[in-house]
């Protein structure tokens, strides 16, 4: 179950699942934080399983009904398991968007072709790593 853990983002399994999200450069973590607490759009969830947070996902509405994810993390030991795409499908099902997207790495990006969404590269946007563009269409998933 998804519970909003935005207002307990510097407890500690919040800060490391979210420095799991932060790549290539996990240091960044302190400036995500700084970028939820300003932002009231961006959104973070945890996932919730016996009271343990196990995974968190943020992510921001925009305009014509898109939800991007901003960042997805599942602690390690937890992994494999279904919780980022539980994660997701509560997403979708809370905000119901019409277009899901997400940009990540060529580690993640299995995860979310599993899941149905479409890959597209976008090239080397930090030197020596490729970045992907993920896209899942809602309303062509349920027809």
């Amino acid at each position: 179950m998804l519970e909003n853990v935005k207002a307990k983002i510097h407890d500690a399994v919040i800060k490391e699942l979210l420095s799991y999200s932060v790549f290539p450069d996990p240091d960044r973590v302190d400036d995500i934080i700084k970028e939820y607490e300003k932002n009231p759009d961006l959104e973070l969830y945890g996932y919730m399983d016996d009271g343990i947070c196990v995974g968190v996902v943020g992510s921001v509405m925009r305009e014509n009904n898109v939800l991007e994810i901003k960042h997805i993390a599942v602690l390690p030991e937890n992994r494999l398991k279904g919780y980022g795409r539980g994660m997701i499908v509560e997403l979708i099902l809370q905000r119901k968007p019409d277009l899901v997207i997400a940009e990540t790495d060529e580690d993640a990006v299995d995860f979310y072709r599993n899941i149905g969404f479409i890959i597209s590269s976008l090239g080397e946007k930090y030197p020596g790593f490729e970045r992907f563009r993920c896209e899942y269409n809602v309303n062509e998933a349920e027809e």
